[in-house]
């Protein structure tokens, strides 16, 4: 009885130290407390003697603020200042950028789910619904992918011209400027429709809407910029490319060898100070046919013509294609997707400093400017791009598994492809969810610099195995390229949006977990700046006072972390009841846990956490699936909890808190102080691991909700295009599952009788004979043989003649 009582105790004070912030000193009261209740039992022996002695010695140490601050916080500010690796200014900018919203929560270890619950469902405005079913429905019908890519090499001339006068270049302009002023949401949305008709008019319609001279323009241009270019370019008179990588610098921007000199030189028949620029770029989309670059480059003064600095930093400018000294028009061929990009280069020439972005008063902050609106502008393009993909194998490959029969079974009841089935379902819903939260989220002016890297990274990602998974159940009909293939480009297209705007590699290793940590972390800047701070004394209060708030902090993480792990999460609350209010709490016991063991590392590891790129990259992996779990539910609420689509959530959730899983615990068996390991794993995994992925049984649900039409299925493929007709490449498939559906009940009719085909006659005749001896009815017959037809038009695939190899 009395084990049980001290059981009582020992989890009542975890569940009191996990739910409230208490000072440090109010913790080794409880221990203390809690160690003589044990001692006066009889229960803990000398141990418990040891171990009051110990929290007396901790008491003194950290629990009297004088002895603490000489001893404790001094010498931990001493080794911080060695330990901690020099920051970059491009690093320092790319930290510094934009905000936190959702990530801060899960990463602070106790998500309020009120600031995620309460935030609106997306939405279209009429005018941005009535562009989707307009100009955006016809330019999709314009599109030929095959014409572009192989034909073409390029969109047709009346594509182009649709797409300038159209607004297409235009999506983030503001009306004022004659442009559509959409929402991030829309915003994505038309890229959604268009990419699931052709990448490479997606790519051209994204790059002007994204990282662009317009979203510069908009942010640091002068009233004269604004006026002058956002007519031009959304009125389509400009095109606009952004030149930053070169061949000797890509991820490593703050190496940029590209130079703009300060100096004087005749400009419009004036003495004029300015930069003469140098430079050499490349993988420059829409450069070969830009008419204004937006362009990155180092700053240098060596004549003083601006002040006593010689090295002003990174700065961007604009620089229309015909100024002197310019060069471009040669093309790169990025796997065959004939988008238009290419390397681009100029030598001396010369640009007033009113060409800089913001004008002189934003030289040198270039950096700045572009990690700022990156935050902003890859939680959409690519997000949307995969998000299209997703929509279009679901459908694609829902509904060839339904139509193509392999042993006279349709192969998407086969278990084998279920199981892609299953991943091309489930990964479509997470990606899609996470494009309606991160739109969301930039749509009430947030800018999270952390949540669109994960929403850009794990999103290309599943992409690619999306589109794996869909090209494998497809076989040779995905093959083989030609008019007909609806999936082979955007099979070759993948690794393109894997490597621009953050090669996903970095994104994971260096960017997603050390950004978060500077940025989300509630006291790790404070005691970053205090150790920056020369006066000695003044240093030592505001890091003791950092450092205090910190250790208070991380020990309720760890308690939580260890209630939510001993108690199989029964402790945690759930802000919703229901099939999902699991999943909730699963969310909040890992918050507790990555929190706590993300502290762990950085008071242990220090600054050479910034080299463990295996470790960083799990633990961005570990939030990154907490943000997607998270956009899962999120969505299921706002859509009112539809029934038919919870076998989606249930996949999803599962596959996602599962790597979760994995993730922590690949930390802990990596981690290299073993130790601190150990420790890790007795608070987050005291009773060991149980979460599993998706079960057979979900599997073949998820597998049915793809080949079987019904609102959910719909529903899931939304904002696609999706032309009808046999003339269409997929829209045979939609026609040949519609008669499949009706002729499947004749099939079966006929079976029970014993009349099934065999090739001994052509299937016409056999279906004749079946007429004749009224087995069949005429208006039957013809059903099946148009199934038939039907079917075989959009199982086959093109061929050629052997000339055009030539």
């Amino acid at each position: 009885m009395l084990w049980i009582l001290l059981l009582l105790m020992f989890v009542g004070t975890l569940y009191l130290l996990a739910n409230a912030r208490l000072s440090l000193h109010v913790w080794l009261g409880i221990l203390a407390v809690f160690d003589i209740v044990l001692i006066m039992a009889g229960m803990s022996g000398i141990i418990g003697f040891i171990l009051l002695l110990l929290i007396t010695m901790f008491f003194v140490l950290f629990g009297i603020d004088e002895v603490r601050k000489k001893t404790v916080s001094s010498v931990i500010l001493n080794y911080i200042r060695k330990a901690l690796p020099p920051m970059s200014q491009t690093e320092r900018d790319a930290v510094e950028a934009g905000t936190v919203w959702w990530d801060a929560e899960l990463f602070q270890g106790k998500p309020d789910w009120n600031i995620l619950l309460s935030s609106p469902k997306p939405q279209l405005s009429e005018d941005e619904q009535a562009y989707l079913d307009g100009p955006v429905e016809v330019l999709c019908g314009m599109l030929d992918d095959w014409q572009i890519n192989h034909e073409l090499r390029d969109l047709s001339p009346e594509t182009w011209d649709f797409i300038k006068k159209n607004g297409f270049f235009a999506m983030i302009i503001p009306k004022s400027y004659g442009g559509l002023e959409f929402s991030a949401y829309a915003h994505s949305c038309v890229i959604q429709k268009i990419a699931s008709r052709s990448g490479a008019a997606a790519v051209t319609v994204m790059v002007p809407n994204s990282l662009g001279p317009a979203e510069l323009l908009l942010a640091y241009g002068t009233d004269e910029q604004k006026d002058y270019y956002l007519p031009r370019l959304a009125r389509g008179e400009d095109i606009p490319c952004f030149a930053l990588t070169g061949p000797d610098a890509g991820s490593d921007a703050g190496a940029i060898p590209d130079t703009g000199i300060v100096c004087k030189q005749e400009f419009n028949g004036q003495e004029t100070v300015g930069l003469l620029l140098n430079w050499e770029k490349r993988y420059i989309t829409l450069g070969p046919v830009a008419t204004v670059l937006g362009l990155a480059f180092h700053v240098y003064d060596p004549d003083h013509l601006l002040g006593e600095e010689e090295d002003l930093g990174i700065t961007c400018a604009l620089v229309p294609a015909g100024t002197p000294g310019v060069e471009l028009g040669r093309r790169h061929d990025p796997l065959n997707i004939a988008f238009q990009n290419g390397p681009n280069w100029g030598r001396d020439v010369f640009i007033p400093l009113d060409w800089i972005i913001g004008g002189q008063a934003q030289i040198g902050k270039g950096w700045r400017m572009l990690v700022e609106r990156l935050s902003i502008g890859r939680g959409i393009s690519l997000p949307a791009l995969s998000a299209a993909a997703g929509k279009l194998c679901t459908d694609t490959t829902g509904t060839y598994a339904r139509v193509r029969k392999q042993f006279r079974t349709s192969i998407g009841r086969f278990e084998g492809v279920e199981e892609a089935l299953a991943r091309i379902g489930g990964l479509t819903y997470i990606m899609d969810s996470t494009v309606k939260l991160t739109t969301t989220a930039l749509d009430q002016g947030e800018k999270p610099a952390v949540l669109t890297a994960i929403a850009k990274r794990y999103l290309t990602e599943f992409m690619r195995q999306v589109v794996n998974d869909a090209m494998d159940v497809h076989g040779g009909r995905g093959i083989c390229l030609g008019p007909s293939n609806y999936l082979g480009r955007t099979y070759q297209s993948i690794p393109v949006a894997i490597t621009v705007e953050g090669a996903n590699i970095l994104t994971r290793s260096m960017i997603i977990f050390g950004q978060g940590a500077m940025r989300c972390h509630p006291y790790l800047q404070d005691e970053i700046a205090a150790a920056s701070m020369t006066d000695r004394k003044q240093a030592i209060e505001a890091f003791d006072k950092a450092l205090m708030s910190h250790l208070a902090y991380t020990y309720a993480n760890a308690s939580r972390a260890m209630l939510y792990g001993l108690t199989g999460g029964l402790l945690v609350d759930s802000p919703v009841e229901g099939p999902t209010a699991r999943y909730f709490k699963q969310i909040n016991r890992f918050s507790a846990a990555f929190s706590a063991m993300a502290d762990l590392s950085l008071l242990t590891l220090g600054g050479s956490l910034k080299r463990k790129e295996s470790i960083s990259g799990r633990f961005a992996d570990a939030l990154a699936y907490l943000y997607l779990t998270s956009a899962v539910l999120k969505r299921y609420e706002d859509d009112n909890r539809p029934a038919g689509e919870l076998a989606l959530v249930h996949w999803s959730c599962q596959f996602s808190l599962y790597q979760v899983q994995q993730a922590l615990d690949g930390i802990i068996r990596n981690f290299p102080l073993r130790p601190v390991a150990w420790k890790m794993r007795a608070l987050v995994f005291p009773l060991g691991r149980h979460l599993k992925l998706p079960d057979d049984r979900l599997t073949h649900q998820m597998a049915e909700l793809l080949i079987e039409p019904s609102e959910s299925r719909s529903h899931l493929v939304e904002g696609i295009y999706q032309p009808e007709g046999e003339a269409e490449i997929t829209g045979r498939l939609h026609h040949a599952i519609a008669l499949t559906l009706q002729a499947e009940p004749i099939e079966r009719k006929l079976k029970e009788q014993g009349n099934v085909y065999t090739p001994a006659l052509p299937y016409d005749e056999w279906i004749a004979s079946l007429v004749a001896n009224s087995s069949l009815n005429a208006e039957e017959a013809g059903t099946l043989q148009q199934a038939r037809k039907a079917i075989r038009a959009a199982v086959m695939v093109d061929d050629f003649p052997a000339d055009e190899w030539g």
